[in-house]
């Protein structure tokens, strides 16, 4: 492993939306610096090709649930701790555009949606791991945010405003139990051209007034420093040290993984 502080060898974690995309590539990294890790989806075919694709044994499993469901996402945890024993790394990472209109056309039910999706699946997953965690005097947990958490984007007011509120509780919490030898931090991605994305894309680019997908893209490219999107792999490097005792005295963070797209 090399450095022994990035080593994650004999730490548990779980993931929310960990079959794909980001979670994927947070999985992917935390059992590369020899983790155990339980990745949640909802559908049970997809995970068990996940496990088999990541082929890691013993040290992955998968754990069907709705992670915009308050059940399910303590039930992940839970299972967790079942599964291995403790808990030590909680990612919630699932949350996405669960719709795209303005303010004034969209729906309560989509509204409350996007606030179960990105919001309170976070907090549910965060007090239920806590609840574990302080009792044990340690823990890391990491929260999938974005750069919209910092910014805004017409057309996208739920997921703009749950990500705020996303890196608002990340601060709150990691004050409540700095001193309890936990660490709660967030990750900012920019844009990953995730399987999310590509189902999303072409109404979020209506939503914003741009004329094709592609055009989303390229904006989003555009306004990085590096000129090109994300990826999860990036996501995950950053995340897998985040989860480490190298990163002990980090907490409460909001860390863009971004290509330099945040001008703060």
């Amino acid at each position: 492993m090399g450095n022994t502080a990035a080593s994650l060898e004999g730490r548990v974690a779980c993931i929310t939306g960990g079959t794909r995309s980001i979670g994927r590539g947070i999985a992917e990294a935390l059992l590369g610096r020899g983790a155990s890790v339980v990745v949640n989806g909802r559908d049970a075919e997809k995970g068990q090709r996940c496990l088999d694709e990541m082929g890691a044994g013993d040290r992955a499993s998968f754990f069907a649930g709705d992670a915009a469901k308050q059940a399910d996402v303590e039930a992940l945890v839970d299972h967790t701790i079942e599964r291995y024993g403790q808990l030590d790394i909680c990612v919630l990472n699932s949350g996405g555009v669960a719709a795209t209109a303005p303010v004034h056309l969209m729906t309560d039910e989509e509204w409350t949606l996007e606030v179960d999706w990105n919001l309170n699946h976070v907090f549910w997953g965060m007090r239920r791991a806590l609840q574990h965690m302080i009792p044990r005097g340690s823990g890391r947990i990491l929260v999938t945010s974005s750069v919209e958490g910092k910014l805004g984007k017409p057309g996208l007011p739920g997921y703009v405003a749950t990500k705020h509120a996303v890196n608002g509780l990340v601060k709150a919490a990691a004050h409540e139990v700095g001193t309890l030898g936990i660490t709660i931090n967030a990750i900012l991605p920019g844009l990953v051209e995730t399987d999310i994305v590509q189902a999303t894309g072409p109404a979020s680019a209506t939503a914003m007034g741009l004329d094709s997908y592609e055009a989303l893209l390229d904006l989003f490219a555009q306004e990085s420093a590096l000129k090109r999107l994300n990826t999860a792999a990036e996501v995950g490097a950053v995340a897998a040290f985040l989860a480490s005792d190298a990163a002990r005295n980090m907490t409460g963070c909001l860390f863009p993984v971004d290509g330099g797209t945040m001008p703060y």
